[in-house]
């Protein structure tokens, strides 16, 4: 896991207690048509499922997937944060394709976010080199 995804982050809810519920906003790592990866100090379990709202932060409106069910399928430890890997449900099934096209447009976005990153990162490299 090199660094986070940009402008992507996930929010879900997490029960403290009895009647209390918690907002929990966590960083994205990885992101496919099959799931992510998220990283976050709350505990869940392999096995557990979680309901997420994914949103892509824009200059003027963000890009949001709300309600997606993921089950949690495996669990790493980093200091005092957890990586999980979430799997998302079959959005074909549940007849959910407006979900499964906003879905495509974030990773898109993101693919050309990140090759705008990593275009800017190279150059600027390239510069420092002539530079000196």
């Amino acid at each position: 896991m090199n660094e986070a995804l940009p402008d992507l982050v996930a929010q879900f809810r997490v029960r403290q207690g009895l009647f209390r519920k918690e907002q929990v906003e966590a960083e994205l790592f990885e992101l496919d048509s099959y799931g992510c990866v998220l990283k976050t100090d709350k505990m869940f379990e392999p096995g557990d499922s979680i309901v997420l709202d994914l949103i892509m932060r824009m200059p003027f409106d963000n890009i949001c997937a709300k309600n997606l069910t993921g089950l949690v399928t495996e669990r790493r430890k980093h200091c005092s944060n957890f990586f999980y890997s979430i799997d998302f449900s079959d959005f074909k099934t549940n007849g959910e394709a407006a979900l499964e096209e906003t879905l495509r447009r974030i990773r898109e976005v993101l693919a050309k976010k990140q090759s705008l990153r990593s275009r800017r990162s190279s150059g600027s490299m390239s510069g420092f080199r002539q530079m000196a």
